[in-house]
């Protein structure tokens, strides 16, 4: 492992999108290039970076009871990794529809996993006719042993309907504070409408039981040609999904071009897309924004100009007690770690530290360090402690 010396004063940053995450919503490649100057500056250096190991395009990483870490790779791999960075794979991972913003996506372990040994994970699969979506399982994770090795996949919800193209899966999965309730992000798959659409599930918050199975009062269960499982809707591309320490569930996504949220996640509620939005498609045509419909639940906080977030968590260690019920977000495009702060359920950004690379994810380990993943081939796993 490396300790790197980080920089963290901010002046302007000038960004050109790609076929990422943050590129237009047509899903090509967008060559346009975005001046980022609305940024908190940040001129001390509140931790220290440490590397722990790289990666060939990590999405997702979650920690196992004993601090090892489990590492998701868009192409189909799975990473076992210890304190000491050594990596080994994990087999029985399915096959993965990799491409685009597709592939191999989120891994958390389940509620109960001290007991069952069972994670669940997201990935994208083929469909007839050169469609696809995003998926969700569960597997026993089995550690014993040299060849560690997911077993006994089953898929437990599937994207509805599998459509054309490879961007905005979302594919974000998180598990209610009390266990009961698994909650997925589903994108809109650069379909615009679908978001409105009951009959779909594309530009949804889903809830389900950890078996798959449908709660009985989820808000549309009895909403004639609503699917049962459709927590709320008006979705984009959900790229984060967290629980606060009030036990609020919240989200992050991509806005249109610029206007990327950061939501409280309420029951039924509408977010309005594509019919409101703080940004505006990338062909220039103008989306009203939510304060012009106050019918559709508006968000939080937003960025003008984009960050392209990804990953999203609570902080609640003891290392940066000062940041104790913050959010900390991931920046793609911006190449930042944001925190936010809140009041209520007013939010505001709090500050940006630059990382110098594109962030995929972020997490909390159980040494209450905060741990980033760094986007694309050769992405590394970095461990922030406080200075000093």
């Amino acid at each position: 492992m490396k300790n790197i010396g980080l920089s963290l004063s901010v002046a302007i940053l000038t960004v050109a999108c790609s076929q990422g995450d943050d590129a237009q919503a047509t899903g090509s490649t967008s060559e346009e290039v975005q001046t980022l100057t609305d940024i908190s500056p940040v001129d001390r250096k509140p931790f220290d970076v440490t590397e722990i190991a790289d990666f060939d395009e990590p999405w997702a990483m979650t920690f196992l009871p004993d601090g090892r870490i489990l590492v998701s790779e868009k192409a189909g791999k799975l990473q076992l990794v210890d304190a000491k960075g050594q990596k080994t794979e994990i087999s029985g991972v399915p096959e993965v529809d990799y491409g685009g913003q597709g592939g191999f996506g989120d891994i958390v372990l389940a509620p109960d996993f001290a007991t069952s040994n069972m994670v669940y994970l997201s990935w994208v699969e083929a469909g007839d006719e050169d469609t696809r979506g995003a998926v969700v399982g569960r597997a026993k994770l089995v550690l014993a042993g040299q060849k560690p090795a997911l077993k006994n996949l089953k898929t437990i919800w599937t994207q509805n309907p599998k459509v054309s193209g490879r961007g905005h899966f979302s594919h974000r999965i998180a598990f209610s504070p009390d266990g009961e309730y698994l909650f997925i992000g589903s994108g809109e798959r650069q379909k615009f409408d679908p978001a409105q659409d009951m009959t779909a599930n594309l530009g949804k918050i889903i809830r389900i039981y950890p078996d798959g199975t449908i709660p009985k009062d989820n808000p549309f269960v009895d909403q004639e040609g609503a699917l049962p499982e459709i927590w709320s809707l008006g979705h984009r591309n959900i790229l984060g999904l967290a629980f606060d320490k009030e036990g609020r569930l919240w989200n992050q996504e991509m806005g249109p071009k610029a206007g990327d949220e950061l939501n409280l996640v309420q029951r039924g509620a509408n977010y309005g897309y594509p019919i409101v939005s703080e940004g505006d498609h990338y062909d220039g045509k103008k989306i009203p924004n939510h304060d012009t419909r106050p019918e559709f639940k508006a968000p939080k906080t937003f960025w003008v100009p984009t960050i392209a977030p990804s990953g999203l968590i609570f902080y609640s260690g003891e290392l940066f007690p000062a940041w104790q019920g913050s959010a900390f977000i991931g920046g793609l495009a911006s190449k930042a770690l944001i925190r936010v702060s809140f009041e209520g359920d007013s939010a505001k950004e709090a500050d940006r530290f630059l990382m110098g690379a594109r962030i995929r994810e972020v997490e909390q380990g159980p040494d209450g360090a905060i741990y980033v993943l760094e986007d694309g081939e050769g992405g590394r796993l970095l461990k922030l402690t406080p200075t000093g």
